[in-house]
C-alpha cells in the first residue's frame, strides 16, 4: 500500500516538474516540501499508523465505488428495454434486504476497528516523560515546562523578525526554505521521550499541531485540552496554528527541535540560567540609558514584527512614533493596553514587569518621541489588575 501511493506521488511531482513556473524554494526537512501530495513523512508511530489509515480508507472507498457502479451500469446495459427485458415487478425481498444491510456493516466494522485503535491510542496521554503547556497568543506561543526533566522552563516563540519582514516586502526574490516557519525560541525536546502537550489560550481559540508527529489539539481560552508525541527521529519538524485566529494568524508558526538526551539536558541548563538571569527584582530604579537598552531588545523581539522597527505601523497596526498615547504624560495609559490589549493589539501580561517597564519606556524615547519620561517595574506592578 505505501509502495502505491509514493508510485503515485512520484508520477504526480514528475507532471509538476514540466510546469515553466519555478519554486524558489526547496524541500524543508520536518517540513512542508516543494508540490507536496503526500502526508509529511511520519516520525512518530501514531504518525505511521494515520498514513496507513488513510490509504487503506482510500483505497476501501474506491474498490467499493467501483463495484458498486459496475454492477449498477452492467446491469442497466445488460437489462436495457431495446433488447425486450421488462422491469420486474416485485414489492420486498429479504435476501436483498439481509445482503445490503450485513455486507455495509461488516465494511463499517473493518473501518472502525482500526481507526478506533489509532484514536484511542493517540489520546492516552498517561506516563508522559515530560509534560509542556502550550498556550496560545495572538500572535505566538508560550511554552512551559511544567513536569520532567526542564521543569520551571518557560518561554515565549515568536515568528522571526527578519521572516516578517520579507513578506512586508511581499516576499519578492529568493526566500529561505523556512520561510514564515523560523522562530526565535523552538520548542526543544528529547528524542524517544513521550511528551505530552497540555494546550489553553490567552484570548481567541487557537490549535497546536505538527503534521510528522501526527497531532492537531485546539487551545480554547479557559480550557485545558491535551495530547501527546514520541519522535523516533531527533531533527527539526514544523507546524503552525491550524484555527483562524485573527489577521496575523500566518505568521504564528510551531518549530519543535528533537534532540538527544544529552543534547536536551544542555540545553536545559542553559535556559535555567537564563531565567535565572532575567529575575529582576521589581522595586529596582533604573536609569534611562539602561532601561531604554533593554526596552530595545524587548521591543524587537515583541513589537517590531507588528508595529515595524521604525515604529510606523503599518495597515491597521497603530504607528507608535509620535503616538497622543505614547506621548501622554500619563504613562498609565500606555500601561494599561500594553498589560491589558485593545482592539488589534493583544495584552502583554506575560512579560515580565522589567521588560515591559523597559519597551514602554523604550517607545517614550525613541524616533521622533522625546518625552524624557521614564518608567519604572514597580509602576508596571501596581498596574497589574487594573
Amino acid at each position: 500500500m505505501k509502495s502505491i501511493s509514493n508510485k503515485l506521488a512520484s508520477l504526480l511531482l514528475a507532471l509538476g516538474a514540466l510546469s515553466p513556473a519555478a519554486h524558489a524554494v526547496n524541500d524543508l526537512p520536518g517540513g512542508p516540501a516543494v508540490r507536496q501530495l503526500n502526508l509529511h513523512p511520519a516520525v512518530t508511530r501514531i504518525a505511521v499508523e494515520q498514513a496507513w489509515l488513510h490509504w487503506f480508507m482510500l483505497i476501501a472507498c474506491i474498490v467499493i465505488f467501483i463495484l458498486v457502479f459496475s454492477v449498477m451500469f452492467y446491469s442497466i446495459w445488460k437489462h436495457r428495454k431495446s433488447l425486450g427485458h421488462k422491469a420486474a415487478n416485485f414489492h420486498e425481498s429479504v435476501t436483498v434486504e439481509v445482503i445490503w444491510t450485513i455486507i455495509p456493516f461488516l465494511i463499517v466494522i473493518g473501518m472502525a476497528l482500526p481507526a478506533t485503535k489509532v484514536l484511542v491510542a493517540s489520546k492516552d496521554t498517561t506516563n508522559a516523560d515530560l509534560t509542556i503547556k502550550a498556550t496560545g497568543y495572538q500572535w505566538k506561543w508560550g511554552y512551559d515546562y511544567l513536569k520532567g526533566e526542564g521543569e520551571g522552563v518557560s518561554f515565549l516563540s515568536t515568528l522571526d523578525a527578519t521572516h516578517r519582514e520579507i513578506s512586508n516586502d511581499g516576499a519578492k526574490g529568493q526566500v529561505p526554505d523556512d520561510y514564515l516557519l523560523k522562530v526565535d525560541n523552538p520548542l526543544v525536546v528529547p528524542v524517544n521521550k513521550k511528551v505530552r502537550i497540555i494546550t489553553t489560550a490567552n484570548d481567541v481559540i487557537h490549535a497546536w499541531g505538527v503534521p510528522a508527529f501526527g497531532v492537531k489539539q485546539d487551545a480554547i481560552p479557559g480550557f485545558v485540552r491535551d495530547t501527546w508525541f514520541r519522535s523516533e527521529k531527533a531533527g527539526d519538524f514544523y507546524g503552525q496554528c491550524y484555527e483562524l485566529c485573527g489577521k496575523e494568524h500566518a505568521y504564528m508558526p510551531i518549530h519543535v527541535k528533537v534532540v538527544t538526551a544529552e543534547q536536551y539536558s544542555l540545553w536545559v541548563d542553559g535556559e535555567k540560567k537564563k531565567l535565572a538571569a532575567k529575575q529582576d527584582d521589581p522595586s529596582k530604579v533604573w536609569t534611562l540609558d539602561d532601561i531604554n537598552k533593554r526596552g530595545e531588545k524587548v521591543y524587537a523581539a515583541n513589537c517590531a514584527a507588528c508595529h515595524q522597527a521604525n515604529g510606523k505601523g503599518a495597515g491597521p497596526i497603530k504607528a507608535l512614533d509620535g503616538s497622543p498615547v505614547v506621548l501622554d504624560a500619563d504613562k498609565a495609559k500606555q500601561l494599561h493596553i500594553v498589560l491589558n490589549g485593545k482592539g488589534a493589539m493583544p495584552a502583554w501580561k506575560q512579560l515580565s514587569d522589567t521588560d515591559i517597564a523597559a519597551v514602554v519606556s523604550y517607545t517614550k524615547n525613541t524616533w521622533s518621541n522625546k518625552t524624557g519620561q521614564l518608567v519604572q517595574p514597580s509602576e508596571v506592578l501596581a498596574q497589574r489588575g487594573k
